[in-house]
């Protein structure tokens, strides 16, 4: 099927499974052929607005049935790493129920005393109270971290700011740049294979966007396989400087492969 003998799977959710709330043609499908099999796989999101159950819920409605143990979020990267970094810690979080639990669940304390670190996630509604507090605790000392870097995320209206662009405003006021956890950082790839006991050189990670799911997956050492059904086009891809292990119309081609 690919250059590689593909025992376990990595995928994006927007673009490669649903779009816009709709399950892509196939998806249902591919997921049921990887279950069959016995495959491992994980959904991989870099939204840490959401726990795994909650995205889980939105992709049932959607007529995608993924239970939440093969749903691996930037939150839970991000509480992975800060647990094997700094055990037992404390944050200041800026962010909703993905990130807060996955950081309890950690272990961690979360605080506004002296934090040691502060975490910067997704929010549907950013305070700026939050943030000013965020900054002055960084210039006191607090390691900053954050669960991703993109800049915008989607709306009805139209884009809206994210992690990333927030980041970039606390950058600016304190000139201390954050860590970030999700992709394209290929950490965010090892933590999914350590959550399912994988290896790079048999797993595959699928996704919409060059620069991020492509990018990570090569870093990581992953087949990478990138679908037409999100963000990118072939005359879009081309103008990177790597090039995927493979492109295809969309998971219902692999669903087929899979059969």
């Amino acid at each position: 099927m690919t250059r590689r003998e593909i025992r376990s799977w990595l995928m994006d959710m927007d673009g490669v499974l649903v779009h816009e709330e709709n399950a892509i043609p196939g998806a249902d499908r591919f997921l049921s052929n990887l279950r069959k099999r016995e495959a491992p796989f994980l959904v991989l999101t870099n939204n840490s607005i959401y726990t795994p159950r909650d995205l889980s819920a939105r992709l049932r409605s959607s007529g995608l049935d993924v239970p939440e143990q093969f749903i691996w979020t930037s939150a839970l990267a991000t509480a992975r790493f800060l647990e094997d970094q700094r055990p037992g810690g404390s944050a200041f979080v800026i962010g909703e129920a993905g990130l807060t639990t996955a950081l309890h669940d950690a272990g961690y304390t979360l605080t506004e005393r002296e934090p040691d670190y502060v975490v910067l996630g997704e929010t549907r509604t950013y305070s700026f109270e939050r943030i000013a507090l965020a900054i002055r605790l960084i210039v006191n000392g607090a390691r900053f971290i954050a669960t991703n870097p993109d800049p915008t995320g989607p709306s009805p209206d139209g884009p809206l700011p994210a992690t990333g662009s927030v980041a970039a405003l606390i950058t600016r006021a304190t000139s201390v740049e954050p860590y970030y956890v999700g992709k394209p950082n290929p950490l965010m790839m090892r933590s999914a294979l350590n959550a399912i006991d994988a290896h790079s050189e048999t797993t595959a990670m699928i996704g919409d966007r060059m620069d991020t799911d492509i990018i990570s997956g090569l870093e990581a050492g992953l087949e990478t396989i990138l679908v037409l059904t999100g963000i990118s086009t072939v005359e879009s891809a081309e103008r990177f400087p790597y090039r995927p292990s493979r492109i295809v119309d969309s998971v219902a081609d692999l669903a087929a492969l899979l059969e």
